[in-house]
């Protein structure tokens, strides 16, 4: 790729942290709140609608909630995402549970993926990003030069 097909981003050494977990997934979202509660509390928390509602409530940490997942809030996530407002996603889903809104759910693992975008989709993977060197540090890395991207594909119609 030419240099100007890329863009550089920066990921905040403060962090925007999304959190998000299925149903089943919940209590275990909030104790692993509570076990990294040090680590989260030097960061800004966002999440969808129960699961923020309930970390903020068991944990005591500020969550900004959005609406529930089958709601559109994994979508609201997924625009904060494309804004830059979201550097950083813990997921817990559920793989053995039909979710209604699994549409929505593959949008925003896309998104966060299109993006580079660190997402954990497990316990053991928010694990590992949490004591990442990373976490108390600024990330840059590159990312698609998304405009001249679509500038180059209209050229071609």
């Amino acid at each position: 790729m030419f240099e100007n097909e890329k863009i550089i981003m920066t990921i905040p050494r403060q962090k925007n942290i999304a959190l998000i977990a299925h149903d089943s997934k919940k209590h275990d979202m909030i104790d692993w709140c509570m076990k990294n509660k040090e680590i989260l509390e030097r960061h800004f928390l966002c999440g969808t609608g129960t699961t923020a509602r309930m970390v903020a409530e068991e944990t005591g940490l500020p969550v900004r909630g959005y609406n529930s997942g089958p709601l559109g809030g994994d979508q609201q996530i997924g625009a904060r995402i494309v804004d830059g407002k979201i550097d950083l996603v813990i997921f817990f889903s559920d793989p053995l549970a039909a979710q209604p809104h699994d549409p929505d759910v593959k949008a925003l693992l896309r998104i966060a993926q299109v993006y580079d975008i660190p997402i954990a989709n497990n316990r053991s993977t928010a694990d590992f990003i949490i004591t990442s060197e990373y976490m108390n540090s600024e990330y840059t890395h590159d990312i698609i030069n998304f405009r001249k991207n679509i500038e180059d594909r209209a050229n071609t119609l």
